[in-house]
């Protein structure tokens, strides 16, 4: 009628005027009286005979809104809050208030009942009860909500939070009821259900009040956010059903629908979290707790198989993340809001809720191992509280979820090339293998969540924006920070790297970059002490900033790569700190490394080598190269790291090249390979996988590391660094070492079938060792020791010149210098053996007792009284900071000059040679 009054004319209107408003009036009235109905038939249900089941009434109402908004009863009809529900809502509390509260309790319980019976997104749930699949309950839920005062009561339902910590409710102990098997059910409907109990990880066993486990089963939110796409269902399997016959395109579409399907509830959950945090304090305040239990009864869910007994299911954790990035995007799209992330927040228990407890066993580190009091440091006194619980909690949600699911994910990726290499090498068929084709399903399913384009970007986003904020703090309040964050970025950067690079295109990373490079740096270095971590950043650079090539096969966009504020030149060249410290930054981080686990650091120093060329190469860095040797400590380590890794990997990989090559060829025999039973052919394919992963992992090093050498030895001042007495020795032997194996043992005429699937190229290593040599033939120091080393013989170098002349490894100036250097050694080699005959009659004092030759500097060791050679007792504290002869801590510092005996000796020897002169004469 109104709008027939609006579109009439002036006489219609003045005419109609007084019966419009009349009707008007009866309208409203119809409308109180029914409204009035409503609410008290939702009090009293016995009132009325149609209203004996009125709760369960609405709940079944607010469920149909996700398919006919409009017509629903929460639809704002005449604008905000006109709503038919609104308005019983309102009725209903001004009768009553306590009235209104049980109600909007019943409510709740007829849809969470429901909720309890659908597993996944992918049930469509039972008819009983509020009936429908998880999205409508959900939006059933999120329609309640529209009232803020229901919003309220929902958040003090007795369900909405589990038993408080300590408390005897708490440890009570629940068995969930097995699955009821329906009356006249079939023998595949019976199997259907054991494998979805089966699926629901554990879900009857026991589990207490205040567990992972109680947070999805007993609580408002956990019923919601415990819904997803779980990678056991069967809908999964039929869905990719024979992946291994498919094309990738059938299979993102697939996946595409189930990734809409998830993301549509997903962004439910949202709706249903934002209206309760905004319908007042109170309500905030409960979803807070909820948000802070489900942080603590989860710490352990990051492990590789979580107890899912005690933590809650990966599809909740998914959820919350997601919930809690959608919360963290006001500020994520706001850099001033973002300014008030207050860092004092992780030092207030009160506010935090002992999530970042120090004092707890399974405490969260800090960035800085010396935090001793934090609080006192850090006092928080926020402008804005919620804002840094959201930007702390979501960290914490992130680190439960996306970072150990990027491990999960790698792994089940890992298991599918092993398994399809096996079965390639057995001559399988991997259509029909059921091994494979699972492992297939199981990385399909799991990409649905891994590799959602609108996840990865929220992700990487927050952390960006993360970055930024720890960029801007001081440093005695940055190592207050959790460790967690940074080594969460680091893992994210490079799970991205490796597999979801392409959705990475556009994402501002700057902050990431800069954050990287910061941590890095000589004056961070002591504040982050953890290796492991200071390796994962050197890893982000290599992964995710160093521009791709033709040594460098990366996937990683162009427009990650390069900054967009330094003219779309990459960050390793445009940044101002990167120029004046990456190049020292990644020499130490180099020898660093040497303290992570044993098959990590050869993959660390890989990347760090192949970062140092490309800083070499660039003449931005070129200053920063000409200083790193003013840091001889520093330099010395890194040096060192060099020569061990080149000792250790490249002996072991000559001698484990010949029994990859037995292997191959007996694998390529038929009747060879045919003649042994199955448990010898596992046997020996099993051995052939570990030493070809073993050649994999270590050649690449070996390379990079001659390749480093080369090129750094072209800088004098770099040489010289080589040439000191605590270095050249172990330099001239690694040499050696490495030419004895490629030209004495024949290691050039080395066949293994796929060399460059190894990295094996043996010809180039050699013409890059000889460049080496050819760099030092000119010193004298460096001739010396290669005549001392035990590895010298005049035969190994005269047969290693006429080898690289008949190759053409080298030409022109580089030939002549290692022809040169040949001769050069062979006469150092005789003055050696006549000084050697010199010493075999010098005092036993004069000896150096760990490696018993005569000693050039004698020192005093303070922690055991020992003398000892300087350069002997240098090399042993670089690899370990300990007197050899007590174990007690010791550094180079330390030790003492011991003049007197180094004079008594000068004294003896000087007596010996003229002895030896006048006998010569």
């Amino acid at each position: 009628w109104k709008e027939l009054r609006s579109q009439g004319n002036k006489k219609t209107k003045k005419n109609e005027d007084n019966h419009l408003e009349e009707l008007c009036g009866i309208l409203e009235e119809i409308r109180s009286q029914v409204v009035s109905y409503a609410a008290s038939s939702l009090m009293v249900p016995d009132l009325f005979e149609l209203g004996n089941d009125a709760p369960l009434q609405l709940a079944k109402c607010l469920s149909t809104t996700s398919t006919d908004p409009t017509s629903s009863i929460t639809f704002d009809v005449l604008g905000k809050n006109t709503s038919f529900y609104f308005s019983v809502c309102e009725e209903l509390h001004s009768q009553d208030a306590e009235s209104f509260a049980t109600v909007i309790g019943d409510v709740v319980k007829h849809i969470t009942d429901s909720l309890s019976k659908v597993a996944s997104l992918l049930d469509e749930g039972s008819n009983e009860g509020v009936g429908g699949n998880g999205l409508f309950l959900a939006s059933a839920l999120r329609e309640l909500c529209t009232n803020k005062k229901a919003a309220v009561s929902l958040a003090k339902t007795p369900s909405f939070l589990v038993p408080a910590a300590n408390t005897p409710l708490a440890a009570e102990r629940v068995q969930p009821p097995l699955p009821q098997v329906p009356p006249g059910a079939s023998q595949q409907q019976m199997a259907l259900i054991r494998m979805m109990q089966s699926m629901r990880d554990q879900a009857s066993a026991p589990y207490l009040r205040r567990s992972g486990p109680a947070m999805e089963k007993d609580t408002v939110l956990g019923l919601v956010l415990r819904l997803g796409v779980p990678a056991e269902h069967p809908s999964m399997a039929s869905s990719f059903s024979n992946p291994a016959t498919r094309t990738r395109k059938d299979v993102s579409q697939i996946t595409d629908g189930f990734r809409r399907q998830l993301e549509l509830y997903q962004g439910k959950c949202n709706e249903l979290v934002k209206a309760l945090v905004v319908a007042g304090a109170e309500s905030r305040q409960r979803v807070i707790q909820w948000f802070t239990d489900a942080l603590l009864l989860n710490v352990n869910a990051d492990g590789t198989r979580p107890d899912r007994s005690k933590v809650s299911s990966e599809e909740l954790l998914v959820n919350l993340s997601v919930v809690m990035l959608k919360l963290c995007e006001p500020f994520i799209n706001d850099p001033k809001k973002a300014l008030l992330v207050d860092p004092g927040f992780v030092s207030s228990l009160e506010s935090n809720g002992g999530i970042y407890n120090m004092t707890v066993d399974n405490a969260l580190p800090r960035l800085s191992q010396n935090v001793a009091d934090a609080e006192a440091l850090a006092p928080y006194n926020p402008k804005n509280s919620f804002i840094p619980l959201c930007f702390f909690f979501c960290s914490r949600s992130l680190s439960l979820t996306v970072v150990p699911g990027g491990g999960r994910y790698e792994n089940i990726a890992r298991n599918v090339y092993h398994t399809h290499r096996t079965i390639r090498q057995q001559n399988g068929d991997l259509r029909s293998d059921p091994r494979f084709n699972r492992l297939l399903q199981i990385q399909y399913a799991k990409e649905i969540a891994m590799m959602s384009p609108t996840y990865i970007t929220d992700v990487f986003r927050y952390y960006n924006m993360a970055a930024g904020i720890f960029l801007t703090m001081e440093k005695d309040l940055l190592k207050t920070m959790p460790e967690h964050i940074v080594d969460d970025l680091c893992s994210v950067l490079v799970y991205a790297s490796s597999f979801c690079a392409k959705l990475l295109s556009g994402l501002d990373v700057g902050n990431l970059y800069r954050l990287t490079v910061l941590l890095l740096s000589k004056e961070y270095s002591q504040l982050v002490r953890n290796y492991n971590l200071r390796a994962k950043l050197g890893d982000v650079l290599h992964d995710i900033f160093l521009p791709g090539n033709s040594e460098n096969q990366s996937e990683v966009p162009d427009s990650v790569t390069c900054d967009p504020l330094g003219g779309g030149r990459p960050y390793l060249t445009s940044d101002k700190l990167s120029k004046e410290t990456l190049a020292p930054s990644l020499l130490l981080l180099y020898g660093e490394v040497e303290n992570t686990g044993f098959y990590e650091k050869n993959d660390h120093r890989t990347k760090i080598a192949a970062l140092l060329k490309f800083l070499w190469d660039s003449p931005e860095h070129k200053p920063a190269f000409k200083r790193i040797t003013e840091d001889k400590k520093s330099f010395i380590t890194f040096a060192n790291g060099i020569i061990n890794e080149m000792n250790d990997k490249f002996a072991s990989v000559m001698e484990t090249l010949p029994a990859i090559r037995t292997v191959q060829l007996q694998m390529a025999n038929a009747q060879e390979w045919g003649a042994l039973n199955e448990e010898e052919r596992e046997t020996v394919t099993s051995r052939h996988e570990n030493n070809e992963r073993e050649v994999q992992r270590s050649l690449p090093l070996c390379n990079s590391v001659m390749k480093m050498l080369g090129f750094l030895n072209t800088d004098e001042d770099i040489r010289d660094m080589f040439l000191l007495p605590d270095m050249c020795p172990r330099l001239a032997n690694m040499l050696l070492h490495v030419l004895t194996k490629l030209v004495g043992s024949r290691g050039l005429g080395l066949k293994v079938e796929n060399p460059e699937s190894y990295n094996f190229r043996p010809k180039e290593m050699l013409q890059d060792l000889c460049v080496v040599f050819s760099s030092f033939a000119a010193a004298d120091a460096f001739q010396t020791e290669c005549a001392k080393s035990g590895y010298y013989t005049p035969e190994l170098m005269s047969k290693s010149v006429k080898t690289c002349r008949k190759l053409g490894l080298l030409v022109g100036e580089s030939m002549d210098l290692f022809d040169l250097l040949a001769t050069k050694v062979e006469d150092a080699s005789k003055v050696t053996i006549s000084d050697e005959d010199l010493y075999q009659d010098a005092p036993d004092e004069f000896l150096d007792p760990l490696v018993q030759e005569f000693m050039t500097d004698p020192v005093k060791l303070p922690t055991s009284g020992n003398i000892v050679d300087r350069k002997t007792i240098t090399q042993h504290l670089l690899n370990d900071g300990t007197d050899p002869f007590n174990r007690k801590k010791l550094s180079i510092d330390e030790v003492v000059p011991a003049n007197e005996l180094k004079e008594k000796m000068k004294v003896w020897l000087d007596d010996a040679k003229a002895k030896r002169a006048a006998k010569g004469n």
